[in-house]
């Protein structure tokens, strides 16, 4: 013996058995539920809503899908996130497996980091104070007991199927508790009837793309178009946007129609703290398209605008432009 091993003819070698785990195990431990949540107040605090959408997976490999969504007359960002996490918990049996995607960071590194030292401290923060938010933390952290919840951050308005729709709840759900006027601002009154409309229509593919903008006012209608290289849907529904409004006087008020929701809720919903916070990001980061958010911003000021939902007129109307094409005035 050398070493503790026979010399001499090797031992043959025997055949590796088949993985005792199967495709049915692996299913097993897959998640059972996908979570994608969303929430916010605009201005915050104020009102607010709420949204998440479950994907239950079904034996035959296919989703089921569930909406939930609520608002509230006066709170915060940080709380609707919280509530759209726990609203969702609350609508699975106990024990479920779940994977829950969140784009913001208060909700995902409270619950996987800070919440065991809030717990041991008797809810407090490492400088003594109070906990905020302790009592949605509190409920959170006994459905996350209560569950297997896997947590997961992804970018927001990053066109993320499910997180672009969670975020459509939170904002639709908001909307009964906001005043009348802009969104997220107090009503002086109500906004006057508009007196020009603006759709907008982009393209984009492989970084290069158009737009194309229509303008109809009392000084009659123009079409606008324009095209650009290494550049986003995004940045051109900004510009777009800023363009068509660039054309009417000041003091205007418009109805703009546009497909994009990163449009819409920017303006709508986001800008506002954007500038609160010196643009950045409620999670901290540098606000994306700053430059072309900033001339949309100066340009809505004094300019009233609303952002009706699309209709099959308005539709129609946007399908018809051609973005990047060279359109002359009518």
């Amino acid at each position: 013996m050398i070493g503790g091993r026979r010399e001499g003819r090797p031992r043959p070698r025997v055949p590796k058995r088949p993985s005792s785990r199967s495709k049915q195990q692996d299913a097993a431990d897959a998640p059972r539920v996908a979570i994608y949540t969303d929430g916010g107040a605009s201005p915050n605090p104020g009102p607010g809503g709420w949204g998440a959408v479950l994907l239950v997976a079904g034996e035959d490999g296919a989703h089921a899908v569930r909406e939930l969504s609520g608002g509230a007359p006066h709170t915060t960002n940080n709380r609707m996130e919280l509530t759209a996490a726990i609203r969702a918990l609350e609508a699975l049996p106990a024990g479920t497996r779940a994977r829950l995607y969140t784009d913001s960071q208060y909700l995902r590194r409270g619950i996987t980091e800070w919440l065991p030292a809030w717990i041991a401290r008797g809810w407090r923060k490492k400088d003594g104070g109070a906990v905020e938010n302790d009592d949605l933390w509190r409920r959170l952290a006994q459905l996350a007991a209560a569950h297997d919840v896997a947590w997961s951050w992804v970018r927001g308005h990053a066109g993320h199927r499910w997180n672009e729709r969670a975020d459509a709840l939170a904002t639709a759900a908001a909307r009964p508790f906001r005043p009348a006027g802009r969104r997220g601002e107090a009503s002086a009154g109500p906004m006057p009837a508009p007196e020009a409309e603006i759709y907008l229509k982009v393209s984009c593919r492989d970084g290069e793309g158009g737009w194309a903008a229509r303008v109809r006012g009392a000084a009659g209608e123009r079409l606008l178009a324009g095209r650009r290289a290494s550049t986003s849907a995004n940045r051109l529904d900004l510009e777009a946007a800023a363009e068509a409004l660039a054309a009417v006087p000041p003091g205007t008020t418009a109805a703009v129609y546009t497909a994009s929701e990163y449009l819409r809720q920017g303006a709508t919903s986001w800008l506002a703290g954007w500038r609160r916070r010196g643009w950045r990001t409620q999670d901290g980061g540098e606000v994306k398209n700053r430059d072309l958010w900033e001339r949309l911003g100066a340009l809505l000021k004094v300019r009233p605008v609303v952002w009706p939902p699309l209709d099959d007129e308005a539709r129609a109307e946007i399908a018809r432009l051609q973005p990047g094409a060279e359109m002359d005035d009518p």
